[in-house]
């Protein structure tokens, strides 16, 4: 992972080049890792191979019992890779100096946070409030949201590697929902490819980012017709190119939408603007003109949904059925492939922290990391996201010049 260093002379901070320079010292980080308390949650921020790396440099990392067990990681991988297993959660927040998590902080585990600790995990929009913001100040928090790292290249890396696993397994669970008994929610008892003489099934999806692009590969492998949906022409453009013009994409205005969703069996919402709550594109009254037994994935309900029709769900309880469409709304689909969304939080995450080692320590790193500066929306109390300044009514002021001022 390169460093991306800020150009002191655009921002007239000429004064700190030679401080930045100076702190080439590499820090020796305390790392916690705690198990989720979400039981629909099983992945992990750190697989033990990832445990390995940061230990081999002189880190130490502590991990809370049965952290891995959904994704099929065992204590013992864990200790062999050198990192301590600790019985309780309040443990692992004790004494790290960062905390890496998969979901938000709980209430609970909010009250574990120390002063000046570094909180890396999501942040699910959609379902946060004020006093969660609140309490991060309070503390002093660094908090790093996955949501919100972004590179140079104006890439979201976690938020990419997770959009691609959910992207493919919201076409596998829909497939799966289309089939005539497959739970309380019968659907239409077809296949999502068709055989010979028998038409495929129709797939419309909501956005051309990259959920959308794995979705729709993914449906154009069962054999499915798919329809893309969006008010961005580039990413229409780009996704027509990347997929070889094998799917059609229309403007998403009230007219498309209504005729794609006549036809439609499966509906993939993946509407949204990176590090924003997602906005209604679907009314509840354009869903139920869709076919009886058709399914619709609400692929950023932790962001708010994309459709009106949407609630959350749960793995254990995953649907529900309205104007006869069966409504699949899980926040972390992910999870249903732990240990692949394990790997692949892991392979983007220990880079940061290794990064964040080799920098001297989090204010040095933040100054000097774009991705990670990026991904900062709480640092030494105060919020440092426009967007988020504007939802909850609280004060914003520039990660920059917080940075400057505390040198």
């Amino acid at each position: 992972m390169h460093i991306h260093p800020l150009d002191t002379e655009d921002i007239g901070l000429k004064t700190l080049e030679k401080h930045l320079i100076r702190t080439e010292t590499e820090k020796e980080l305390f790392i916690g890792v705690p198990r989720e308390q979400s039981p629909d949650e099983g992945r992990v921020s750190l697989s033990p191979g990832g445990v390995r790396l940061l230990t081999a440099t002189g880190h130490k990392v502590k991990i809370q019992q049965d952290a891995g067990r959904d994704a099929k990681f065992s204590d013992q991988e864990y200790r062999e890779a050198g990192a301590e297993i600790v019985e309780l959660e309040k443990e692992v927040f004790e004494q790290a100096e960062i905390v890496l998590k998969v979901a938000p902080l709980t209430s609970e585990e909010l009250e574990w946070v120390q002063k000046g600790q570094t909180i890396i995990s999501a942040l699910h929009l959609g379902s946060q409030n004020e006093s969660y913001f609140q309490s991060m100040l309070e503390k002093s928090t660094t908090g790093i949201a996955y949501e919100y790292i972004k590179g140079a290249d104006q890439e979201f890396p976690l938020v990419r590697m997770m959009h691609e696993i959910t992207g493919s397994m919201a076409v596998q669970i829909a497939a799966h929902y289309l089939e005539s008994k497959s739970g309380k929610e019968a659907g239409q008892g077809i296949m999502l490819g068709g055989i010979s003489g028998v038409p495929p099934a129709t797939v419309a999806i909501l956005g051309a980012g990259i959920t959308a692009e794995y979705a729709a590969r993914t449906a154009l492998g069962y054999g499915a017709q798919v329809f893309v949906m969006d008010n961005d022409l580039t990413a229409l453009r780009r996704l027509e190119n990347a997929l070889d013009r094998r799917i059609i994409t229309a403007v998403a205005n009230e007219q498309y939408l209504r005729n794609a969703l006549k036809f439609a069996d499966v509906l993939i919402g993946s509407a949204f603007k990176e590090g924003e709550t997602s906005s209604v594109w679907i009314t509840e009254e354009m869903v139920s003109t869709m076919k009886e037994g058709s399914v619709l994935v609400d692929t950023v309900i932790d962001q708010g949904g994309c459709i009106e029709s949407s609630r959350a769900t749960t793995h254990s309880q995953p649907t529900f059925l309205k104007h006869g469409v069966t409504h699949y709304c899980v926040p972390n689909i992910p999870s249903k492939v732990a240990r692949t969304g394990t790997y692949a939080l892991n392979n983007v995450l220990v880079p940061y922290v290794l990064a964040i080692g080799q920098n001297g320590g989090i204010q040095e790193c933040l100054w000097r990391n774009t991705d990670l500066r990026n991904g900062t929306y709480t640092y030494k109390g105060h919020l440092t996201k426009q967007s988020l300044g504007k939802a909850y009514g609280i004060p914003v002021r520039e990660i920059e010049m917080l940075i400057a001022s505390q040198i």
